[in-house]
């Protein structure tokens, strides 16, 4: 019932869009004899003093020579673009952001919730905290919302960590610094989990290499480039369809082998502890995580 409303305004509304179509339809119709038969006698008027004109004969030919360059190349590009944007289909490419401005970030947020939320999330990150622990994070809400949660981040007391926060040139990102984002995301999951939240977290100890969200049917993916902060990569979004081509099925067969390594230890967000398992996923051995900053 709560919808009536909207639906009977935008039920108005299309039959007034159809109205006033028809209505100037049957304008144009009714008034094209009596426009055609005024620039008939006024094209007729005039040609009589410009047809010995050359500066003006001179003067069309010039314009219609570059409007038929514009032209034609309008339809060449057009057609490149189409081109590019079938074979963007085919990979199953929906979508394609830079993540630059204010704008750009809450329609990135914006999209992921109405994507990820009342989903299942899966997640590879570095250290997790301005994408789920900042409140303005684009999955803050979306990983709050989400059916399941399976997070990848960084170990912070691995060599992989040490080198991605030594590539990047801005001074203000540490090791320390690094290691104090990642246990500040870990509290957050706790939290989480504190509160019957279904979320799984595993640590891995190489340098990242893709930041990887797959909410539901859609796939968003970042390359973490040496040097640079991953907030400066573009973003690429692809959506999982029938089509056998789609990139959207190896990347996510990718987070798949990674989250099922044998050598990628589970966090205990109860215990705070690292559970090694073998590949048939009986417990090997625990290792007591420091959860205190260094």
């Amino acid at each position: 019932m709560k919808r009536f409303p909207q639906d009977w305004v935008k039920g108005l509304a299309h039959v007034l869009y159809h109205i006033v179509v028809v209505a100037l339809s049957a304008a144009f119709a009714l008034s094209l004899p009596l426009t055609t038969a005024f620039m008939a006698r006024n094209i007729l008027k005039y040609w009589s003093f410009i047809e010995n004109d050359k500066l003006f004969l001179v003067s069309v030919e010039m314009a219609l020579a570059i409007l038929l360059v514009l032209f034609s190349n309008h339809i060449r590009r057009s057609w490149k673009d189409r081109r590019l944007s079938n074979m963007a289909r085919a990979t199953g490419l929906v979508y394609m952001t830079a993540t630059k401005g204010f704008y750009a970030r809450k329609r990135i947020r914006k999209l992921k919730e109405r994507q990820g939320i009342a989903r299942d999330v899966m997640v590879i990150g570095s250290t997790g905290f301005r994408t789920f622990v900042n409140p303005k994070g684009e999955l803050h809400h979306v990983i709050q919302n989400c059916r399941e949660a399976k997070v990848m981040l960084l170990n912070p007391d691995s060599e992989g960590a040490t080198v991605r926060a030594k590539s990047i040139l801005n001074p203000e990102i540490t090791p320390e610094r690094l290691g104090e984002q990642i246990r500040k995301s870990i509290r957050f999951l706790k939290e989480l989990r504190a509160v019957q939240k279904n979320i799984q977290l595993k640590l891995y100890p190489d340098t990242p290499f893709l930041k990887l969200s797959i909410l539901g049917d859609y796939l968003w993916i970042q390359h973490y480039h040496a040097g640079l902060d991953v907030q400066m990569m573009p973003k690429f979004v692809f959506k999982h369809d029938q089509n056998p081509g789609s990139l959207y099925i190896p990347f996510y067969e990718y987070f798949l082998m990674r989250w099922n390594h044998p050598h990628l230890p589970e966090y205990d967000l109860n215990a705070d502890e690292l559970v090694y398992r073998d590949t048939a996923g009986n417990e090997l051995r625990r290792e007591k995580f420091n959860q205190t900053d260094h």
